[in-house]
């Protein structure tokens, strides 16, 4: 009965915990769980092996979905943007923020336009500055019952290189190719004019000079993204993270699941 209770007071510590706004406690509360978990194996078994097993299991379980729904899920090899009206702005309360911040700070709507990316319905509205040589958009995405909204600012430079910034909240599911750099913020980091003051700190640590940034064209938008995503695509092609079905879709190998399972333990300790 005294080891149930210890177990049953870290876990009431560990909901407590996470039940606060600050970010500090609740990544407490998570490591209190962690502990909580050590305890009812050591305390079970009397090994300490056994109890960093149990601490461990937490980080398998990406293992679930990635065996049960990922292994099988094919995505197309040619995904297409198509003009589309975003969904009500009552779905996305933050996002019509972003939006006129992006218009106060000068930015002119180019088009809106969306597709489907793994059963994830993403919807994008694009703005571009002239004087910034930049392009801003709002992405919308809805999977499932899960809805949020998140910033990019891309900018390319007169060598080839694209620069990306964004408070994109997840890890990136597939590989980056080398002449795109992404400067992933924290989602905290909501705001425009922050997550663009990140963009020129960004470019600057890339020894990219904002009036040397090429003039972006707003009718090019579109093609520039289908672009980079099939690069993107055949990079991960060559790096064998994915592998062709033969009906014009991919599907993540071995190698594939094992990088998404890293990438998945990477956002469970940065979003605890």
């Amino acid at each position: 009965m005294q080891n149930f209770l210890i177990v049953l007071a870290c876990v009431i510590i560990g909901i407590a915990l996470r039940s606060c706004r600050t970010l500090i406690l609740r990544k407490l509360g998570a490591l209190t769980f962690l502990i909580a978990s050590f305890l009812t194996f050591w305390l079970a078994f009397g090994s300490i092996t056994a109890g960093l097993l149990g601490a461990a299991l937490w980080f398998l379980l990406p293992w679930f979905d990635l065996l049960t729904r990922i292994r099988f899920m094919r995505l197309p090899i040619e995904n297409r943007l198509k003009l589309r009206t975003p969904p009500s702005e009552d779905h996305f309360p933050n996002a019509s923020r972003l939006i006129n911040e992006i218009e106060k700070a000068e930015f002119d709507h180019v088009t809106d336009s969306g597709w489907d990316w793994g059963g994830m319905q993403q919807y994008f509205r694009f703005f571009w500055n002239p004087e910034a040589k930049a392009i801003a958009a709002v992405c919308l995405c809805e999977h499932d019952q899960v809805a949020f909204a998140f910033v990019t600012i891309s900018a390319r430079a007169p060598d080839g290189r694209t620069v990306h910034t964004t408070n994109y909240p997840f890890s990136p599911t597939l590989k980056h190719t080398p002449e795109v750099h992404w400067d992933h913020l924290p989602c905290e980091r909501n705001c425009f004019e922050s997550i663009y003051t990140d963009h020129q700190r960004h470019l600057s640590k890339l020894k990219i000079p904002s009036q040397e940034l090429l003039m972006p064209d707003p009718e090019e938008v579109l093609h520039q993204v289908e672009g980079e995503m099939k690069r993107q695509i055949d990079h991960n092609l060559e790096c064998g993270l994915i592998k062709m079905t033969g009906d014009g879709h991919f599907q993540y190998s071995t190698k594939g699941l094992f990088f998404l399972w890293i990438q998945s333990v990477k956002d469970m300790i940065r979003l605890c």
